[in-house]
């Protein structure tokens, strides 16, 4: 596939982004798209949980309690959401150039976001 093939090769942008190579076979670049839209939902998941949070805890956490754990699931919502594209950005140029796998920066991320939150809900938890 691509222009040793003879076909078509693909527009500027995607060129630039994805900085030449092979095309990889297609069940591996669509395993990664599945893992970014698993990523995206998790990103959707903290989301939803941020804004429940804010809107239906208001008799179970006090205001100061219940904004820095919405904070805290908005801000791993971005940045969940923003590591998927450069997750898979990441790995698809890895896979066109036969090189090494991207380290995946976004568990870590995910797990001490988690950490703070669970962390936060113990103390509050521990004081009732």
């Amino acid at each position: 596939m691509g222009e040793k093939s003879g076909t078509p090769h693909r527009g500027r942008v995607a060129q630039r982004l994805l900085g030449g190579g092979e095309d990889p076979d297609p069940r591996f670049t669509l395993a990664n798209e599945r893992t970014f839209l698993a990523w995206i939902r998790t990103s959707l998941a903290f989301l939803a949980g941020g804004i429940a949070v804010e809107a239906f805890t208001g008799d179970v956490f006090d205001e100061p309690v219940r904004t820095f754990l919405s904070v805290v699931l908005l801000v791993l919502s971005m940045l969940v959401s923003g590591g998927a594209a450069f997750r898979w950005l990441g790995v698809e140029r890895s896979m066109r150039q036969q090189s090494p796998l991207p380290l995946p920066l976004i568990a870590p991320v995910l797990a001490v976001g988690g950490a703070i939150a669970a962390g936060v809900l113990v103390v509050v938890v521990l004081q009732d």
